[in-house]
């Protein structure tokens, strides 16, 4: 399948978000992970802007997106969701979050329900705070003690990459997330960290009131596919898609079948959203 053109906007006020999109239609975001990019939705991309404005951002202090000056939190990168659903002139948005992205999909929904029309929420949790609290902190200390210690995203690349990717991925699935990580900010990433493992619970999942789809990779270690189906349980009315043979990084280690499950789903609700 050929390439889609693909036009990038940066939408201010400052910190300016990058967002880069391609099609007409009801306005669909991709959010990427705590160690991706915009990049890593480009087989997104490809697909969704046949039926859809598909876009895809860098979230703040990522890629060519600018940062907040000092330490950030899930309620900023809601903020500047509404910064890019307001700049496209659109009154709901579909949101596709991976990860970090579906736990700002859902922070955004608990701040502003009304400018969601439904939730794809990928390979994620509620929060950090489900684990215990040394569970946590054991977490961030193992990542961020390499960055402390003088190392830079990309020189823990590899290792970060192939923890989350399942048994069978691609040598092409790994390059697309190890390139990801090498153009990370080492403070950005530093300060994501910290906010991703302490952000509090971002809403009660039985409040959501708009079509849910949550997909995770059948291999998922981080997240495993219980978790998935815990969250599914306490959503009225969700949709629950296991992606055979993938990941942590379902849409990356099995672009094809992630696109089909997506796509069904948002295909059904795509017109909730305003054109």
């Amino acid at each position: 399948m050929a390439a889609t053109s693909n036009a990038l906007d940066l939408i201010g006020p400052a910190p300016k978000i990058a967002v880069k999109h391609s099609g007409e239609g009801p306005l669909l975001l991709f959010f990427h992970g705590i160690g991706g990019s915009k990049e890593n939705w480009d087989n997104q991309l490809d697909v969704f802007s046949a039926s859809f404005k598909a876009g895809a951002w860098d979230a703040s202090g990522y890629g060519d997106s600018e940062d907040y000056d000092g330490p950030c939190d899930f309620d900023d990168f809601a903020r500047d969701v509404l910064k890019v659903i307001n700049f496209y002139g659109r009154r709901k948005v579909h949101l596709v979050g991976l990860s970090m992205g579906g736990r700002i999909a859902q922070r955004f929904y608990f701040m502003h329900p009304d400018r969601v029309a439904s939730l794809t929420l990928c390979d994620t949790q509620m929060t950090f705070q489900q684990r215990s609290e040394a569970d946590r902190e054991a977490f961030l200390a193992a990542r961020q003690a390499p960055l402390l210690a003088g190392k830079t995203p990309r020189d823990i690349a590899p290792a970060v990459v192939k923890s989350l990717v399942g048994p069978n991925a691609t040598a092409e699935a790994i390059q697309i997330c190890i390139d990801s990580m090498n153009k990370l900010r080492t403070e950005t990433y530093l300060k994501t960290l910290t906010a991703t493992v302490r952000q509090p619970l971002a809403g009660e999942l039985t409040d959501i009131k708009v079509p849910t789809h949550i997909i995770v990779g059948e291999f998922d270690q981080l997240t495993p596919p219980a978790i998935s189906a815990e969250m599914a349980k306490l959503i009225r009315g969700s949709k629950l898609t296991v992606i055979p043979d993938a990941g942590h990084l379902s849409n990356m280690e099995a672009p094809s079948a992630f696109n089909r499950a997506a796509q069904s789903f948002l295909m059904e609700v795509g017109d909730l959203a305003d054109r």
